[in-house]
């Protein structure tokens, strides 16, 4: 099994598509599922876009790629799409249409997970419920917990809710062992003020073999959890520099044959894929 990572893909959606594509083209390697952790860019209305999402939208039309590529059918994505035959599974971050989301994780009430595109390729887990990824060879569990946390524990949409804590935290007392934790915020060890406190209880209490989140802004980092176990992953957001140019570490491999072996994709990949001409690929 191989899976590629990504994270706050701000709208580009279509983006990690292209590079999985040109990965397998380029490597040789099958790519069985693409893990997104968060930050989406689901506005299907973009008379509810977020301020920040409004602002940067102005200079970068990319940033509304949810809208104008995957709520309308477009022959030309779809039969992209159904060639790669490889589906997107999200966690919500905090610049996502949560309205929308709510509708559809209401609508899918008996699944842990659901589509939120026109083409049913991008798939967005419900916190706090498990979920499994099978090939032929392999099984994959893992858990995602969406959005942010808040040191003043308000309640607006972009910030992790109870509810979503009250079912993750059912799985506290249960003797399964999840391959993955799949978030957007970090936990709230390394800041104070920052992070997420239910972030940083689940790991607490579930060792996961790794943890992998963006939100941060931060470089890409690896290190063993405090809690001794889980292989934390911040995972460099997918987004382009000034100069046109991705970040190292914006693509993570992860493959799992009986064991673990997480990969970089090299910088020399990454650069193949500038602001410029991505959508060509």
């Amino acid at each position: 099994m191989r899976i590629a990572i990504f994270s706050d893909v701000h709208g580009k959606i279509l983006l990690p598509f292209k590079m999985v594509s040109e990965y397998q083209r380029k490597y040789n390697e099958k790519i069985d599922l693409i893990i997104q952790c968060g930050d989406i860019g689901a506005y299907p209305d973009l008379e509810n876009l977020d301020k920040a999402t409004m602002r940067h939208a102005k200079r970068d039309k990319d940033e509304l790629g949810f809208h104008y590529d995957f709520t309308k059918y477009n022959k030309d994505i779809a039969a992209f799409l159904k060639h790669l035959d490889v589906q997107m599974i999200c966690v919500r971050g905090n610049h996502e249409d949560h309205d929308f989301l709510d509708d559809l994780e209401h609508k899918f009430i008996d699944d842990e997970r659901f589509p939120i595109d026109v083409y049913n390729y991008v798939w967005l887990c419900k916190s706090g419920e498990v979920q499994y990824f099978n090939t032929e060879d392999e099984n994959l569990s893992f858990v995602g917990l969406g959005r942010i946390g808040d040191r003043k524990d308000r309640q607006e949409k972009r910030f992790i809710q109870k509810y979503e804590f009250e079912k993750i935290e059912k799985l506290f007392n249960s003797l399964n062992l999840y391959d993955l934790l799949i978030t957007h915020d970090a936990d709230n060890t390394e800041e104070i003020g920052y992070g997420s406190k239910e972030i940083r209880e689940v790991l607490n209490h579930m060792p996961f073999q790794y943890h992998f989140y963006g939100h941060t802004g931060k470089d890409f980092s690896s290190k063993i959890d405090q809690n001794g176990i889980t292989q934390s992953i911040k995972i460099k957001e997918l987004e382009f520099d000034s100069q046109g140019k991705l970040p190292e570490n914006c693509m993570l491999i992860l493959e799992k044959e009986e064991e673990f072996n997480l990969k970089k994709v090299p910088v020399s990949f990454i650069n193949l894929f500038t602001k410029e001409n991505w959508r060509n690929k």
